[in-house]
């Protein structure tokens, strides 16, 4: 199903934006990486996943700055800009509280947002996510140098291609239907170069130092066996951030709406 799409301004930029469903909450979902509105509809797994969020609440989509429908600037947007798009979209639809969730670097913008704008959020859902990507002394699971290091090679030969899906969605690695999906959805957000520099981006995040004025309510979601993202990047979060709660799947897919316990983390978002 097709839904219409709107676009906000924030800082001079256009934010392509989607409102489905008509609950007496709103949510606001944001994806990780890159997202592409059209392209979140085309995909049945993560097409229920959405309807399942938009039977209760009036669900907010949206294209980050810089990828898919929403335009794309000059220079790569810091998180806090990314950041500050959730505010203008949730101005745009004349939103003034709402529950956030944010999958991998859409944790770490929804936790930006949590602790700049307080009395605009109402909860927080991380699925997957993290509070710092790479490597430090005191955050040893953390992407290493060489890691990062050698992902521009990987990423110039691969991109439009399924990038890293044994790593990102093991579970549907081997489903044609669904790697000729996720290529495209790739090939129609990012060139080589423009994921590479949102790349880069993701790897300075670094928000330690803001979770403990974290004072929504607050759930924390990820997988044990999380090839991507490594649990203890959730056990982290879990650790600093007050009064939250802590849920660990069994599963080695990064993102929620795939694998054998999406309905079951589905669960756990409605009754957060």
């Amino acid at each position: 199903m097709k839904h219409q799409t709107h676009y906000a301004k924030s800082d001079g930029f256009n934010i392509a934006y989607q409102v489905v469903g008509h609950g007496e909450i709103d949510v606001v979902f944001v994806m990780g990486w890159v997202s592409h509105l059209d392209l979140f509809w085309t995909e049945p797994h993560l097409a229920d996943f959405l309807n399942g969020g938009a039977s209760f609440s009036r669900l907010i989509v949206f294209d980050k700055r810089g990828t898919a429908l929403s335009v794309r600037p000059v220079s790569v947007p810091t998180l806090e800009e990314r950041m500050d798009d959730v505010r203008a979209v949730m101005d745009a639809v004349h939103s003034e509280r709402a529950a956030l969730i944010g999958l991998s670097e859409g944790g770490a913008m929804c936790l930006l947002v949590a602790s700049t704008y307080p009395e605009r959020v109402s909860a927080l859902v991380i699925d997957s996510g993290y509070a710092r990507s790479m490597w430090a002394p005191d955050y040893e699971w953390g992407r290493t140098r060489e890691q990062q290091d050698g992902y521009p090679t990987h990423l110039e030969e691969n991109c439009g291609d399924d990038i890293m899906l044994d790593v990102r969605i093991p579970s549907l690695a081997n489903d044609v239907a669904f790697r000729e999906w996720w290529s495209t959805y790739l090939r129609m957000n990012v060139s080589p170069g423009a994921g590479m520099k949102l790349s880069r981006m993701n790897w300075e995040i670094d928000i330690r130092h803001i979770l403990p004025s974290i004072s929504v309510s607050t759930l924390i979601m990820h997988r044990t066996d999380d090839r991507s993202m490594d649990v203890r990047h959730g056990r982290y979060l879990a650790e600093h951030i007050p009064g939250d709660r802590y849920v660990e799947f069994p599963g080695n897919d990064h993102l929620a709406f795939f694998g054998p316990y999406r309905d079951a983390i589905l669960a756990e978002i409605l009754s957060s």
